[in-house]
């Protein structure tokens, strides 16, 4: 099993609203380590919920994959503002997974918390400039946050 952060605003897609809906897909990645990211997820992989653009960001849950090698179907749509001209059903570019509600934590770990035990080496969100909306976390690292989560 891997472990994973992918990153949503909370007012466009919140853990809150993974709760209610259970499961979902994970649409709208248009960067390509991103992808490639989503690509290497197996079902099984737990991925830590991260509020981002938001006054306090951090990481809000955990869900699971469930499903692996979904083609995103916002390309196709060209109301969506993840449509994608270049990008044919028969040779899709952007495929992604879908992931199962497992827990939102009774407290946010925010930025503050997460640079006082980790190095932007190990956690990638807390490097500058990152914009990478998927990454890896090593497992060292999930446990931690994971402990984290539950004091």
């Amino acid at each position: 099993m891997a472990y994973w952060l992918l990153k949503s605003e909370p007012d466009v897609y919140g853990i809150r609203d993974l709760e209610r809906q259970k499961t979902t897909v994970w649409d709208g990645v248009r960067n390509y380590q991103a992808r490639n990211f989503l690509r290497a997820m197996q079902v099984g992989d737990l991925v830590f919920f991260y509020h981002s653009s938001t006054a306090f960001p951090g990481i809000a849950g955990l869900c699971r994959v469930i499903e692996t090698e979904v083609v995103d179907p916002t390309q196709f749509d060209p109301r969506s503002d993840y449509f994608d001209p270049q990008s044919r059903p028969d040779a899709p570019r952007w495929w992604t997974v879908r992931v199962q509600f497992v827990q939102a934590f009774a407290n946010v770990l925010g930025l503050e918390v997460l640079r006082q035990h980790f190095s932007p080496d190990e956690l990638w969100t807390l490097r500058r400039g990152n914009r990478l909306s998927v990454m890896p976390v090593k497992e060292a690292v999930a446990r931690k946050i994971l402990e984290l989560a539950q004091t």
